[in-house]
């Protein structure tokens, strides 16, 4: 098991760090915008085109949506000042993500 987080660890900051270097996506604070997704052995890390400009930050969970339609949630794993990496969360029945849909922060209502 640790061999495995640390497999995605790696993959994870490696793949960051590629995307980082083509990232154009501008967004609004708060949001972004699914640049890619990178298939792995035991996760799928989602590519964001926004990071910490944005105001995203490690341990939020975001809603993923496609036009009106709400696709899931992703949690933020790993961020650089203008690409993060996500992890799925959940998908809704008959859904899956693809590049193009947006991202929004999670706002929990007390």
């Amino acid at each position: 098991m640790r061999i495995q987080a640390l497999y995605v660890w790696m993959l994870l900051v490696c793949t960051v760090s590629i995307f980082s270097s083509n990232s154009s996506a501008a967004t609004s604070f708060g949001r972004s915008e699914i640049v890619a997704i990178q298939n792995a052995r035991t996760a799928d890390l989602v590519i964001l085109g926004s990071g910490f400009d944005s105001g995203l930050r490690q341990g939020m969970i975001c809603g993923v949506s496609r036009g009106s339609v709400t696709v899931g949630s992703v949690l933020l794993v790993e961020l650089r000042s203008t690409l993060s990496a996500a992890l799925i969360l959940d998908l809704n029945p008959g859904q899956s993500l693809a590049a193009g849909d947006q991202i929004e922060i999670k706002i929990l209502k007390t």
